[in-house]
């Protein structure tokens, strides 16, 4: 119990939080100054771990640093990292810092996508929507300028984190401009005169949030481990995705890539699925922070595993079942991706890609 909620930085670790499905977690902790190793060894691990379970816990991969709120929820009163490894725990420990208020901007008009700035009135302006996530309480503020979309996602947004990150638990307010409660004034400060919003910066995210996350597939059908596009834009449906192979989707540019194992899909599939993740985000030139989640098919966690705010929502659609096709384009420079794991080549078809499902929409 002591030892509860300390990490080494030279070190890797599993957390799991073994509960119902719908609460089944498991947690791959890269320290700062650990070795590719343990980070290997660590990653095995938890492959043999899932498997045991059933795989049904969402696989989380956690940086020294940038852990998602989920896990801080499992230390209340917060972690404390060591340097060094375990083996020369003689340092004294130095607390690190406690979850921490955010503020998310949401931005678009069609494509809409919230990103998150700093916690301050300057990342304000009237026409657009923000999150205000103050952990117990999280705040809507609404622009006076914002658009009905904008606002509608915004308290789909704030809904999300209540209902999924927060259990519920959080109290969901929507806070009108210039009807600020104190509680926000006495984290923002006096609010100043803020600066109108653009419409041809909404015109610029729809265009930027489209291309926000790429879609690729994982499959050793064609005998030996194939990396393909899928999509290059979102929103994607769900119709893309098929139960025999694994996907990764990189929305490296909002510290995210997500994993998505088919219920058919093959061990070697699987286990290559993680890896790739992790080539895509160096090869990508993702920030090494960027955090990994992964979840298998039928857990009933598909949705819940894409951590808000993110751009693509996924949607159920009866042509499911169908074979996924891929798109002629690969990963920029996909003949190098592959440095750690040999047995992956970079693979692309010239198959047509069937006509959009009638389930494929944009995200509101």
């Amino acid at each position: 119990e002591r030892s509860w909620g300390r990490f080494f930085s030279g070190d890797a670790y599993l957390v799991l939080h073994n509960g119902p499905e719908e609460r089944a977690h498991l947690h791959l902790w890269l320290g700062r100054d650990s070795s590719q190793d343990e980070q290997g060894a660590c990653a095995l691990l938890s492959t043999q771990l899932n498997a045991l379970l059933g795989e049904r816990p969402v696989t989380h991969r956690e940086v020294q640093g940038n852990e998602s709120d989920l896990f801080m929820q499992y230390f209340p009163h917060g972690i404390t990292y060591q340097d060094g490894g375990v083996a020369s725990a003689f340092r004294t420990p130095q607390p690190s810092t406690s979850p921490r208020h955010r503020l998310y901007q949401v931005k678009g008009r069609r494509n809409i996508r919230a990103s998150e700035r700093d916690v301050s009135w300057s990342s304000f302006n009237t026409g657009d929507c923000f999150i205000l996530d103050l952990g117990e309480t999280l705040l809507v503020w609404c622009g006076s300028g914002c658009n009905v979309l904008e606002r509608s996602r915004a308290q789909e947004l704030a809904a999300a984190i209540r209902d999924g990150e927060r259990r519920g638990r959080a109290r969901l307010e929507i806070v009108a401009d210039g009807e600020e409660p104190p509680e926000m004034l006495q984290v923002l400060g006096p609010k100043p005169t803020l600066p109108e919003g653009s419409p041809e910066e909404d015109a610029v995210a729809d265009q930027s949030n489209a291309r926000a996350a790429v879609l690729y597939k994982v499959s050793d059908a064609t005998g030996r481990m194939d990396l393909t596009q899928v999509s290059a834009s979102s929103p994607f449906s769900q119709s893309l995705l098929c139960s025999d192979d694994c996907f990764v989707l990189d929305h490296g540019a909002g510290g995210k890539v997500y994993v998505w194992k088919g219920s058919k899909a093959n061990e070697q599939e699987r286990q290559a699925a993680l890896r790739v993740a992790e080539e895509v985000i160096a090869r990508m030139g993702h920030s090494p922070r960027t955090q990994v989640g992964a979840v298998v098919m039928g857990s009933g966690l598909a949705q819940a595993a894409l951590p808000h705010p993110c751009p693509c929502r996924w949607r159920s659609c009866p042509r499911a079942a169908r074979r996924c096709s891929s798109s002629s384009s690969s990963l920029p420079g996909s003949e190098e991706l592959m440095g750690s794991v040999p047995s992956l080549q970079p693979h692309s078809t010239g198959t047509r890609v069937p006509a959009p499902c009638p389930c494929l929409r944009p995200a509101l």
